[in-house]
């Protein structure tokens, strides 16, 4: 009861804002294509290039207010600009009832904040509700804004990710020697406004001498330098499932039992990621379409030597926690468990933690567009920039051949409640 009342609200004031306010600016069609739809079908057949900058037809002026930059700790608002529904490409047709329960695992969080309260609320009917009755509540309720890059264009990149399943055992043998560590005991993070020379390693280290100094790379790690003894949480196969175990940040192990355990991401050495796979093309080892998850796999299976010292060139090193087995997916940053295909890792320090965000891409290794609504729940090392996203796509072999293929262009709306901005203009139009 509650739900149809609100619906014959918007509708109501729908129609008042038709009759008084003009139309909005038309944009252009997209073109149509087949999607291969590896995992979900895509929307419709209807296709959008996702390397198009985006037509501006916002009839709007909005002032996003200092709470939402001070709670949410954002460099700023200025690569934000006020947009339009109609600028969203596939927004009247993606399947936002299926994002629902998404959007309740972010309002765990996010309902504490004044702006969310209301949004939150209203949120618990949608998970019965349609597509139709979904979006009406997200115009309703929010503003979309186009998120720009710090030099003004609005495209970037989109990675994946996934949770990974590796085997191992409780017990270190000659099959399991690799440990996976949990967070050392002499690890220590301190404030980085307060002591800004530890920035360069995120204010992550430890105590030499009473002096704070970086924690221990991935190679002195490695060499038995770290005092790591104690802290194994299990041990594994294979050193490169356990190098993309700590890209990914979380996983599921398979003991030798059968019963499978799930890790999730403890804490970092601080020190800064860098790829790999970069590092293979640049040397000319790889070819730049070769530098997926796979290829750098299968050039460690030819170079079994070389391995340690690749590995290596990444000094960045994750420690993780051991997480209940029954959760419905893998701990994001904001606290919450991530869903496949709905979730997204993002700079923090530009999209707000548990925000909607819509995504303009295409499927891994396609132009097939891959147009749906988001929601920003983890972060990772090597998520930086405004526009800079990380999919998640679960589990499973599928899951894993997508996040290893994906490298696309993508644009990005973070969708804001209007209770964090103002609106200047005195002819506001909705897209109805």
């Amino acid at each position: 009861m509650i739900l149809r009342f609100w619906f014959n609200w918007t509708q109501i004031v729908a129609i008042l804002t038709l009759v008084a306010c003009s139309s909005g600016p038309s944009v252009k069609d997209t073109q149509t294509g087949e999607n291969p739809a590896p995992i979900i079908e895509n929307s419709e057949g209807r296709t959008v290039d996702a390397t198009d900058e985006p037509t501006d037809t916002r009839s709007t002026d909005f002032t996003i207010n200092r709470a939402l930059i001070d709670a949410f700790k954002l460099k700023s608002a200025s690569h934000l600009t006020p947009s339009d529904w109609k600028t969203l490409p596939d927004w009247h047709i993606d399947e936002l009832s299926a994002g629902a329960t998404t959007l309740l695992q972010s309002c765990v969080v996010l309902k504490k904040y004044l702006e969310w309260a209301e949004v939150c609320a209203q949120a618990q009917f949608l998970s019965d509700a349609s597509s139709d009755e979904n979006r009406q509540f997200y115009e309703t309720y929010f503003t979309p804004y186009t998120v720009n890059n710090e030099d003004g264009s609005s495209a970037g990149m989109v990675t994946g990710y996934y949770e990974p399943l590796l085997h191992g055992s409780l017990q270190p043998s000659a099959e399991y020697p690799y440990p996976v560590f949990g967070i050392p005991s002499d690890l220590m993070s301190i404030d980085v406004n307060q002591h800004p020379e530890a920035k360069t390693f995120r204010g992550v280290g430890r105590l030499v001498e009473e002096h704070f100094t970086p924690y221990f790379t991935r190679e002195e790690i490695d060499r038995g330098l770290a005092r790591l003894e104690g802290s194994e949480i299990l041990w594994v196969k294979d050193k490169i499932e356990l190098f993309f175990l700590q890209i990914q940040g979380s996983g599921r192990i398979q003991l030798e039992n059968g019963v499978t355990l799930r890790l999730g991401f403890g804490k970092t050495n601080g020190h800064p990621y860098r790829s790999i796979g970069k590092s293979l093309v640049e040397k000319g080892e790889l070819k730049l379409s070769e530098a997926s998850m796979q290829g750098i796999k299968r050039w460690g299976q030819d170079n079994p030597d070389r391995i340690d010292a690749l590995l290596h060139e990444n000094p960045s090193y994750v420690f993780f926690r051991r997480l209940p087995s029954n959760l419905n997916g893998p701990i994001g940053s904001l606290g919450v468990p991530l869903t496949p295909n709905r979730s997204i890792a993002v700079d923090n320090s530009f999209i707000p933690y548990g925000f909607p965000v819509f995504l303009s891409t295409t499927w891994p290794n396609t132009a097939n567009p891959l147009n749906r609504l988001m929601f920003a729940q983890d972060k990772g090392g090597a998520i930086k920039g405004a526009v800079r996203a990380d999919y998640f796509w679960g589990f499973g072999e599928s899951a894993a051949t997508n996040a290893g293929k994906m490298k696309q262009r993508g644009l990005m709306w973070v969708l804001i409640p209007k209770g964090y901005s103002t609106n200047h203009s005195t002819n506001a139009t909705t897209n109805n």
